[in-house]
């Protein structure tokens, strides 16, 4: 018998502007429960942008496939609520 395949991640629930992971990393995706006020997302490693600024909607997987080497930063304006799925 087979097992099944699954991926699973560390998970960091934001509703502000934060450092999820400070040194190297992967990143697998945000999941946006809510987003209203002119919400805005944005991901960088530290040094540089990884995902530029973008506007995201509720109830909403967004799949980020990104390798980070000095940390993940991900910066909210507007209203989000939002899961980022980092390893």
């Amino acid at each position: 018998m087979s097992l099944p395949v699954t991926q699973s991640q560390n998970y960091t629930n934001l509703t502000a502007t934060a450092t999820v992971k400070t040194g190297t990393g992967g990143m697998f995706g945000i999941f946006v429960a809510s987003a209203s006020n002119t919400p805005t997302i944005k991901v960088s490693d530290g040094a540089g942008t990884v995902v530029n600024t973008f506007t995201p909607a509720g109830a909403t997987f967004y799949t980020i496939p990104a390798n980070f080497s000095t940390s993940l930063v991900v910066t909210i304006g507007g209203t989000v609520d939002c899961t980022v799925f980092w390893s």
